[in-house]
């Protein structure tokens, strides 16, 4: 895994924070907008105005205790630039695979958008499931 963003983050600050793939225009955004946290799977081509593929659910403030306190983020990226993984005190929170077209979050919301993924429902993000995707 390649660690490419590492930062601090107070949950209901308005923030952004964004990552790129090492090899491709493939990247994610993290966004609290004072009201929720998502992480977006984003394609970033220089030829093209920047495209969010796919969005996934990661907290609602209102939910989050000790919120007060600040968290660490980090965003890794697996060596090949296929998987995205959002990690906040470092818990993973979420995956994007980028080669799948698929993202994965605790609570699978919201459902896919059909534009990017046609998978039907979105699958909840384990412990399981971040050791076959990642291994």
């Amino acid at each position: 895994m390649i660690l490419d963003l590492e930062g601090t983050l107070t949950v209901g600050e308005d923030c952004a924070f964004k990552s790129m793939s090492p090899v491709s225009s493939f990247g994610v955004v993290f966004e609290d907008d004072t009201n929720t946290g998502y992480l977006y799977a984003i394609d970033n081509n220089p030829n093209l105005e920047m495209m969010i593929l796919d969005a996934v659910h990661i907290y609602n403030v209102a939910d989050v205790t000790d919120k007060q306190k600040p968290c660490s983020i980090k965003i890794a990226w697996t060596d090949d630039g296929q998987f995205a993984s959002l990690l906040i005190n470092n818990y993973c929170h979420a995956i994007f695979d980028f080669k799948n077209q698929l993202g994965y979050c605790r609570n699978a919301f919201p459902p896919p958008n059909g534009e990017w993924s046609d998978a039907g429902e979105r699958i909840p993000l384990t412990d399981q499931l971040i050791n076959e995707l990642l291994s």
